[in-house]
């Protein structure tokens, strides 16, 4: 992919609401940084896309490719997880990722909202007021900690 100049537009919608060739380009990003950058053949489709409460955040590229991405999941115990943070290769340190998070921690102000931090990001999720909530532990071979954030607090 040749980076197009940047748009800057967080979108945001209810899986319900994207079209096929939308989600397949969110999809293929998260697959594109998770599983084959990061090398962790995992299960990506993890069924809580399909979930009617979640909500996809991203910034597309001019040419049509999905440049930052994450998702919004409601959980059982009233609070909310940001998880599937990621940039594609071409398009970091334009500050995407910050973008939105920024939109997605805006939504979820009302509620606490947990994540499961790769450590290298630790110090990003603390400028959106999160703080590690255990211990760091691996995941798929990769050191994460549990982060929160409490509701109505923070940027």
């Amino acid at each position: 992919m040749t980076l197009q100049p940047l748009a800057t537009a967080v979108h945001r919608a209810y899986t319900a609401d994207l079209d096929a060739a939308d989600f397949y380009r969110m999809l293929r990003l998260r697959i594109d940084v998770f599983v084959v950058e990061q090398g962790c053949p995992y299960h990506e489709l993890d069924g809580r896309d399909l979930e009617a409460t979640t909500r996809h955040f991203w910034i597309d590229s001019a040419d049509g490719y999905v440049l930052a991405y994450l998702r919004l999941l409601e959980e059982g115990d009233g609070s909310v997880r940001i998880g599937r943070v990621c940039t594609s290769a071409d398009a970091r340190g334009f500050g995407l990722a910050r973008k939105v998070m920024r939109a997605a921690v805006a939504e979820a102000q009302r509620a606490p909202v947990v994540l499961s931090a790769q450590t290298y990001a630790v110090d990003f999720y603390r400028g959106f007021g999160f703080t590690e909530c255990a211990e760091q532990y691996l995941e798929d071979g990769i050191p994460h900690v549990d982060m929160r954030r409490p509701a109505s607090g923070g940027r």
